[in-house]
């Protein structure tokens, strides 16, 4: 029988062990703290205000580094103090201050459009739009991301996130056909609709589902720009205790089930959270045939791209 290997007081399956030595290859730019965020959220090791137990996600990753199965990027005082000023609270501004109520027909509003940000400025308003308005406030988005901010002329509408997917959904997965295979394999291609934000002085019916459309028709270009790969399907998770998805229905996205509502590291109470309905929108028709390995992932060298 194998050793047990316990971790701050944590017995650590093979399972958390696969998915950190997937962490580590996939996002081996990332700091060491940034690589023990992701395996955080990946594995639900949070505490009951949802913040992500770090020590515990560093020492993991240490442990693996020292028995040879992964590399960790070298230790760095300049970017660790980067990330200590990083974490600050972000400072509000009069550029996020309320603005004038807009209302009327979808119509009336012709060249609504996604402007992605990666520019310092972009970023930064970005983020204070975030952190301001919306209900669960900024927060660092894991793996390779794409914000937007939703614009009508000089007017800033709302704000937009797709980041890296959720590790394991038992019925997002049952749904693709994915075994742990596939997935291990193939999970970049799935891209998940972190945060969306229309401000709250913005009533215009319909907005919403027709920026989920806007969102749905570049999001593969963006990626692919930017990432060498283009995404195949969309995932997002709705609280039904505070949501119904009518917008993303509306978009023609499809419920396909109830996540669980609790990480697998719950025996002491500390993973416990509200179950979220799981939402997946496909952005090709065969889908699963790149999911599942049978078709070639598109990439930039892909003939007509």
């Amino acid at each position: 029988m194998e050793e047990k290997i316990i971790i701050s007081g944590y017995e650590i399956s093979e399972d958390d062990i696969s998915v950190a030595e997937y962490v580590a290859e996939t996002y081996g730019n990332f700091s060491r703290k940034e690589l023990a965020r992701t395996l955080c959220f990946c594995q639900e090791w949070t505490t009951r205000r949802d913040a992500p137990k770090l020590e515990l996600g560093i020492k993991v990753l240490e442990y693996l580094e020292s028995q040879g199965r992964i590399v960790l990027p070298a230790k760095n005082k300049k970017r660790a103090e980067a990330g200590r000023r990083a974490m600050k609270a972000i400072p509000l501004t009069s550029k996020t201050d309320p603005g004038r109520a807009m209302s009327g027909k979808l119509s009336d509003y012709p060249g609504i459009r996604l402007q992605p940000t990666f520019d310092d400025a972009g970023k930064g308003l970005w983020k204070e739009y975030v952190e301001r308005y919306h209900p669960e406030k900024y927060s660092k988005p894991f793996g390779s991301n794409i914000r937007y901010l939703i614009e009508y002329d000089t007017r800033v509408l709302g704000c937009m996130l797709f980041s890296a997917s959720a590790w394991a959904l038992e019925e997002r997965d049952k749904w693709i056909g994915w075994s742990e295979r596939d997935r291990s394999q193939r999970l970049i291609y799935v891209v998940n609709n972190s945060r969306f934000l229309l401000l709250p002085w913005i009533a215009v019916p319909d907005l919403a589902s027709h920026v989920l459309g806007l969102a749905a028709k570049r999001i593969q270009l963006d990626w692919l720009e930017h990432y060498f790969y283009a995404p195949v399907l969309l995932e997002t998770f709705i609280d039904p205790e505070n949501y119904r998805g009518v917008c993303y229905r509306a978009a023609n996205w499809q419920r396909v089930g109830l996540t669980k509502g609790r990480g697998r590291q719950d025996r002491n109470g500390d993973y416990l959270s509200s179950p979220r309905e799981i939402y997946m929108y496909p952005l090709e028709k065969d889908f699963r045939s790149y999911l599942l390995g049978e078709k070639e992932p598109i990439t930039r060298s892909r003939e007509g791209w």
